[in-house]
C-alpha cells in the first residue's frame, strides 16, 4: 500500500495538473503524518490548503489510523460516507508513488508526467484546535503494480475529472465516485528504491514520521 510519494517544491501552491519544475529542483518527499498540500475548490475557486496524511486514531489523535479510503465503499463507510457526500474532496499533485509487495521492498512508480491522486479530507477538533487531515483513495492494482505482487494502488485522477472530482460543475458524488478507476495500459518506469537511501529514524519533533 503506498506509503510515500514525491513532489516538487515549487508544486506547493499549484492548483492544476499543467505544471513544470525546474529541472534542477530535487523532490520532496511526503509520507504518512507529513503535512501534504491538497488542492481543494471552495466556490468554483481552486486553492491548496496543508493536511496531514492520516486521519487521527479515536484511542489517540497523534495516531495515523486510517491513512487510506477504498473508493469502492467511500459512499458507505462511516469514517468517510459523510465528507464524501459533503465534497470534503481533494487532490494531491506528484510526479511519483511508491508501493510494496508482502516482503516489504519499496518500488516507486513514475507517470511520464505529474498526476493528481485522489484525496479525501475531514476536520477533527484535537483540545479545542482544529486539525485538518486527509486520506489517500485507493483503487484495486492494475498489471503493472500488480505485478509486485500489490493488490491496492492511488486513485490517479484523469485531468478531465478533476473538476467533477473537486466538486466543480455542480457535479453529484456519484459522478464523482465514477472518476476513481483503476488506470490500466500505462508505461510507467518502475524502479526498486534503495532501501539503505530511504531507512527512517526514530520518530522526532521535527520528523514526526519517521517510522513510517
Amino acid at each position: 500500500m503506498c506509503g510515500k510519494v514525491r513532489a516538487r517544491r515549487s508544486w506547493q501552491t499549484a492548483v492544476t495538473p499543467d505544471v513544470a519544475a525546474p529541472a534542477d529542483e530535487a523532490p520532496l518527499v511526503y509520507r504518512v503524518m507529513n503535512e501534504v498540500p491538497v488542492i481543494v475548490c471552495d466556490g468554483g475557486q481552486r486553492y491548496v490548503m496543508p493536511m496531514r496524511w492520516g486521519f487521527p486514531d479515536p484511542a489517540d489523535w497523534r495516531r495515523p489510523r486510517p491513512i487510506h479510503a477504498r473508493a469502492e465503499t467511500i459512499d458507505r463507510t462511516p469514517a468517510f460516507a459523510q465528507a464524501f457526500r459533503d465534497g470534503q474532496r481533494g487532490i494531491l499533485l506528484v510526479e511519483s508513488f511508491n508501493e510494496a509487495p508482502e516482503d516489504g521492498a519499496q518500488h516507486i512508480f513514475t507517470p511520464p508526467r505529474p498526476v493528481g491522486i485522489a484525496l479525501l479530507w475531514r476536520r477533527f477538533e484535537i483540545a479545542g484546535a482544529p486539525l485538518f487531515a486527509a486520506v489517500m483513495v485507493t483503487v484495486p492494482a492494475n498489471a503493472l503494480v500488480g505485478a509486485l505482487p500489490a493488490e491496492r494502488m492511488p486513485a490517479l485522477l484523469a485531468e478531465e475529472d478533476w473538476s467533477v472530482w473537486l466538486g466543480g460543475e455542480d457535479a453529484a458524488a456519484v459522478d464523482a465516485k465514477a472518476c476513481l478507476k483503476t488506470v490500466e495500459g500505462v508505461r510507467w518506469m518502475q524502479t526498486a528504491e534503495d532501501r539503505a537511501k530511504a531507512r527512517r529514524g526514530k520518530p522526532v519533533v521535527s520528523d514526526p514520521a519517521g517510522l513510517f
